[in-house]
């Protein structure tokens, strides 16, 4: 519990001293993100060197839409039907991103969205990293 305290401690102190404000952020959160890693409230990570599904992120207004896809080789995607919608919010300085399914809530706090990069800490303290997608080069 220690461990974890301390983790998104420092996560928040990261964050403050990003001096990348909430609404700059919205703005960069839309388009075709691959995962690169996960780092875990233990400490330990997990890298990943290929994805075949990117999550495509919109956001119009006040909602967005998260949504699995494939990439093909030709530059088009298969897309899921199944997607995520959520509410961006604004709160104590920071992208706070609210989940709603039949299944389930959840809200999820980005950390980083910057034009390749995207960094989201989730309710479990694990921080996903992203890196913005290019179409295969042959």
């Amino acid at each position: 519990m220690l461990k974890k305290f301390l983790f998104i401690l420092a996560t928040v102190f990261i964050v403050a001293c990003s001096q990348q404000s909430p609404d700059e952020q919205l703005q960069n959160l839309p388009g075709y993100w691959e995962i690169e890693s996960v780092e875990f409230p233990d400490g330990t990570k997990k890298e990943y060197n290929l994805s075949t599904t990117i999550d495509f992120i919109e956001v119009n207004g006040t909602e967005g839409m998260r949504k699995k896809v494939n990439p093909q080789l030709d530059g088009t995607f298969k897309v899921s039907k199944d997607a995520e919608t959520f509410i961006p919010k604004i709160e104590q300085d920071s992208l706070q991103l609210y989940y709603k399914t039949p299944f389930d809530t959840w809200k999820e706090t980005v950390l980083l969205a910057k034009d390749s990069t995207l960094h989201v800490l989730n309710k479990d303290g694990n921080i996903y990293k992203y890196k913005k997608f290019s179409t295969f080069n042959f």
